[in-house]
């Protein structure tokens, strides 16, 4: 796992920001945001997860919302400029992101799609959010994820 380069670790690598990978057994099933934050050990204010979605206009965007919120749709829809939002199927996510469910990272996905972070964020210095593989987290700078995915800050839940 340590010799492990995902795509999200690449483009932090490419983009010179500093990161730090968080590990954990993943071999009882349990991948949720609120799992995987007492499983590395880690306080869930700062363990972000990640949605994709699919507007009307048929347009994807990706939301990464606290382990602990929901995503409003309602929200999301009128942050995007959209009729309505619904969740992408999980059996698209691999196609669409390159990333399976419990492995999906905002960065390294196929296609560069527009990116709205909750406004919790701007609540804390650092973020935890997945490293694009299911049992690996990466933790950088709030300020850093922000520039890196070129994310807008949204009231999203």
């Amino acid at each position: 796992m340590k010799n492990l380069k995902t795509n999200a670790m690449r483009q932090l690598d490419n983009l010179k920001i500093n990161y730090q990978i968080h590990t954990y057994d993943v071999s009882d099933g349990q991948i949720d945001a609120v799992s995987v934050a007492k499983k590395c050990q880690q306080d869930i204010r700062y363990v972000y997860k990640t949605l994709l979605t699919r507007g009307a206009s048929k347009k994807i965007y990706v939301f990464v919302v606290n382990g602990q919120d929901e995503l409003d749709l309602k929200k999301c829809a009128k942050c995007v400029h959209e009729k309505n939002i619904e969740m992408v199927h999980v059996n698209e996510l691999l196609g669409l992101s390159g990333y399976v469910r419990g492995g999906c990272s905002p960065l390294g996905m196929k296609k560069n799609y527009p990116v709205i972070v909750s406004e919790t964020i701007l609540g804390i210095d650092h973020i935890i959010f997945s490293g694009g593989k299911i049992g690996l987290q990466i933790e950088c700078s709030v300020h850093d994820f922000i520039s890196a995915l070129q994310a807008q800050i949204g009231e999203i839940i």
